[in-house]
């Protein structure tokens, strides 16, 4: 079955450039010209990710990736922002808000493509990832239902976050540096800088709440989960 792509962009001319190369790929499409015809879009029918232009006419795109992390029947959706903004505040920005990754216009429509096809790739490992659930004190990691809890309470997270956080806690006590975090979970089609890493550590602390202190920081080198007695 065609993975379906949500295309949220009210210019017409590029919507249509994006709906034309990606289903000659063998993509699904359904476009969206504002906010409210997104969420509209992502009620009735499943979509595996959604190219989010955040300069919308209603709603701004930064909102909608805010409205689509808060729905909980919209577990790890992948989003890859699109904009013509290029500073790297404003992809930090996207990043803090849960995006997967970020294109800046004017883009190339290949690179488009490969960005598409890289986060559906890890976003399908992240959820077929083998082995049952993995514990660390108060909180269960469980790969096969690509669910994850915090002393029992549900914790939203995008498959990025997911796919970081299962990585650091199966390897307790193992520094990992930025680098090695960036090729684990981003892969060598990777469009992110180390500060990427930390964008997303301090995401996954703030939604752990007080287990967030398990994630220890490694001052010129990178981060560690720390071990828990009998490990």
């Amino acid at each position: 079955m065609a993975r379906k792509i949500l295309i949220v962009e009210d210019e017409s001319d590029i919507r249509e450039l994006l709906t034309y190369n990606l289903e000659a790929e063998g993509f699904e499409t359904h476009g969206a010209a504002d906010g409210e015809e997104a969420f509209r879009a992502l009620g009735s029918e499943p979509v595996q990710l959604v190219l989010l232009d955040l300069m919308l006419p209603d709603v701004s795109g930064l909102e909608v990736c805010r409205r689509i992390r808060r729905d909980p029947s919209l577990p790890g959706l992948p989003v890859i922002m699109l904009t013509a903004k290029g500073e790297e505040v404003d992809r930090i920005v996207g990043f803090e808000l849960g995006a997967d990754d970020y294109v800046a216009k004017p883009f190339n429509i290949r690179e488009v493509i490969l960005r598409v096809k890289a986060v559906l790739a890890r976003s399908k490992a992240a959820a077929g990832t083998a082995g049952g659930a993995l514990r660390r004190g108060a909180l269960v990691i469980d790969p096969e239902q690509h669910e994850a809890t915090a002393e029992g309470r549900p914790l939203a997270l995008t498959a990025t976050e997911f796919r970081l956080l299962h990585h650091l806690a199966a390897h307790p006590g193992r520094a990992r540096s930025r680098d090695e975090l960036l090729d684990v979970n981003w892969g060598e089609d990777k469009f992110v800088t180390p500060r990427t890493v930390d964008t997303y550590v301090r995401r996954l602390r703030e939604k752990l709440g007080p287990l967030g202190e398990a994630i220890q920081t490694l001052r010129g080198v990178g981060y560690r989960f720390r071990k828990t007695s009998g490990e």
